[in-house]
């Protein structure tokens, strides 16, 4: 059990330096950020300890065609409800509009891919790997999600001060969304153990942020 725990923290700790780094000293292009260089980082060494040190496949991760059909209905009905919020607050903050700003046909689909891949990355280390694996250690799949989610909110800070700069009161607010709606993840991955619920709402909670 030692030795699970001991490869989880690792990984995080991997993945919270070299990120944290890169988000300190420069950035890419988000194309090249999120399609190249966040695979590198968090995909790669998760894949490691995944294939080499536990020789185990995808499905551990959650990639499995188990209980596809319930996944992708309950991913969209959460995702569609954390779009609504999402909306609904950036409205409330700023009177933003999603017919005014919703993306041209030309830039919809590119957008639309970069949020996918970025919910593959993000999705298969914390909810498939992070959350999967504490909750076999801890058995308990609230007690993983809270930690797991609070470890997620934690590798938004980077973010949240050397790329967005946000003072306090805006940093803690945009920090506690991210932990609610990794919760709201992790609860749908904790009842159908399948990734694909978790990346469709990632994708989801994203697009307020693009509107």
């Amino acid at each position: 059990m030692k030795d699970k725990l001991r490869l989880v923290g690792r990984l995080y700790l991997i993945i919270f330096v070299f990120w944290g780094l890169y988000r300190l000293i420069f950035r890419l292009p988000d194309y090249i950020e999120e399609i190249v260089l966040k695979p590198i980082v968090w995909l790669g060494p998760t894949f490691y300890i995944v294939f080499k040190i536990e020789k185990r496949d995808l499905s551990s991760l959650g990639y499995s065609v188990k209980n596809f059909g319930s996944s992708l209905l309950r991913g969209l009905l959460f995702g569609f409800l954390f779009l609504l919020v999402g909306l609904s607050l950036n409205y409330l903050k700023g009177g933003v509009s999603l017919v005014q700003n919703f993306p041209s046909v030309n830039l919809f689909l590119p957008i639309f891919l970069l949020s996918f891949v970025t919910a593959i990355s993000e999705e298969t280390v914390f909810r498939g790997y992070i959350m999967n694996r504490l909750s076999n250690i801890l058995k308990n799949d609230f007690a993983a999600n809270i930690i797991s989610s609070f470890g997620f909110c934690l590798i938004h800070l980077p973010i949240t001060i050397f790329v967005y700069h946000y003072v306090l009161p805006k940093a803690f607010i945009f920090l506690l969304l991210i932990f609610l709606s990794s919760l709201g993840s992790g609860l749908v991955f904790s009842w159908t153990k399948t990734i694909w619920a978790s990346i469709i709402i990632h994708v989801f909670w994203a697009w307020p942020i693009v509107f």
